[in-house]
């Protein structure tokens, strides 16, 4: 999940920085690309999952305990950038940013959780998990 995030999201970056030039980057096009980075990440990360699945079928949809924690966990630490994004988003909304950046905002907080959420997991299954 975190290598695909980081993918689309800079292919994102790439196409927008991309087309900005001498404009400025509140009015570049950036809707539709958003859309397709978003949707191409989603569909990736699931025939990741479908090939991960196939390539090792052994144990690929068991949870244990253990696995959930450590799920629950990385939901928990991984949501706290969007409750930060949604809270800057809702603040530029109200000083009347431009749309541009209140949707880069929140797709930011999007891919910061993602990876924040990626990483805890990461962590706890290779150093170990203490639950508090």
């Amino acid at each position: 999940m975190a290598v695909v995030t980081i993918c689309a999201y800079a292919t994102y970056l790439a196409l927008v920085l991309g087309r900005a030039g001498d404009t400025p980057l509140a009015e570049v096009s950036y809707a539709s690309t958003l859309l397709w980075t978003i949707g191409a990440a989603i569909l990736a990360a699931i025939v990741l999952h479908i090939v991960v699945s196939i390539v090792s079928p052994e144990g690929a949809n068991q949870k244990d305990q253990r696995d959930r924690e450590i799920g629950r966990f990385a939901e928990f630490v991984g949501q706290s950038f969007v409750v930060v994004g949604a809270v800057a988003a809702l603040a530029m909304a109200l000083a009347e940013f431009d749309h541009f950046w209140i949707a880069n905002t929140i797709y930011l907080a999007f891919v910061l959780s993602a990876i924040l959420g990626s990483g805890t997991r990461i962590v706890a299954y290779r150093r170990g998990f203490q639950p508090w």
